[in-house]
């Protein structure tokens, strides 16, 4: 009994301090102006105002915003879902020449830091004419998911029977109806938990769209984050509030998958 009261005091205090930073970055949104720089460490706002929020919001474009970092997310991730499935699959049912080494390149391609590949990148869109463009960053984005979405669906996959997909096709199912009625949908934890990281990182993705997009009406979120920063010093009530809205997509994609997910990452590593 002492044990598992240790165990949940010490769960309890990392929760704490994991969820420290988001409440303090909503407590600090919802402060009135006067008291974002007093000198007490006032955990419980005195005073609550929405006024911060309500400036974000009105900023010029946060609507476009929005609309941009929607389009390359959810288009990075599925394009990342659909190509690492098929992907996938191959690599965890067939063996062929070339398998291992394969391999070796997901894994080298997750290792890449995703800074160094900035000017290769830069000049790729360049030469494809596709600067301050959406579409350069989807092809980014869905370029650095791949490699982890890949591995994890095969970890996956390696973890289904076989025998399943043959007895499909034993009763007169074709390779691809089996793979259909049977696999896919018994991957959908797998596919959660790659959606979830492949969303967070696009998402969160700021120098690439700095970079590559020049006009402010193709800018996306992170980017407008930056806005509250100027030569004349930090809306830090504006940031907090930028910062809070920022996060609950993320938030509500997650709260949504959130029952599959934990499944789906445990599946995806236990098989190699």
């Amino acid at each position: 009994m002492s044990k598992k009261i240790t165990i949940s005091v010490v769960a309890l205090l990392v929760a704490v301090v994991f969820a420290f930073p988001t409440y303090w970055m909503v407590a600090t949104a919802l402060k009135p102006s006067q008291l974002l720089l007093s000198s007490g460490y006032d955990l419980v706002p005195t005073a609550v105002t929405g006024r911060h929020f309500a400036d974000a919001v009105a900023k010029p474009n946060f609507l476009t915003y929005v609309r941009n970092s929607l389009v390359v997310t959810l288009g990075a991730v599925l394009c990342a879902l659909v190509a690492g499935l098929l992907a996938a699959v191959p690599l965890a049912r067939l063996r062929f020449r070339g398998r291992r080494g394969f391999l070796l390149l997901l894994l080298v391609a997750q290792m890449a830091p995703f800074e160094a590949l900035l000017i290769p990148m830069y000049l790729m869109m360049r030469d494809l004419d596709l600067l301050n463009r959406l579409p350069s960053l989807v092809l980014v984005y869905f370029a650095t998911t791949l490699p982890f979405t890949a591995w994890t669906l095969r970890g996956f996959i390696l973890g289904l029977p076989a025998d399943l997909e043959e007895a499909a096709m034993v009763d007169g199912c074709g390779r691809w109806g089996a793979f259909r009625r049977v696999t896919l949908p018994l991957l959908g934890p797998g596919l959660v938990a790659t959606s979830v990281f492949g969303f967070i990182t696009a998402w969160n993705e700021f120098l690439y769209a700095l970079v590559f997009m020049q006009d402010e009406n193709r800018f996306t979120l992170p980017v407008w984050l930056s806005s509250f920063q100027s030569v004349f010093g930090t809306d830090w009530g504006g940031t907090m509030a930028a910062s809070t809205l920022f996060t609950v997509p993320v938030l509500i994609f997650f709260l949504v998958v959130q029952r599959n997910l934990v499944s789906g990452m445990t599946a995806g590593a236990v098989k190699g």
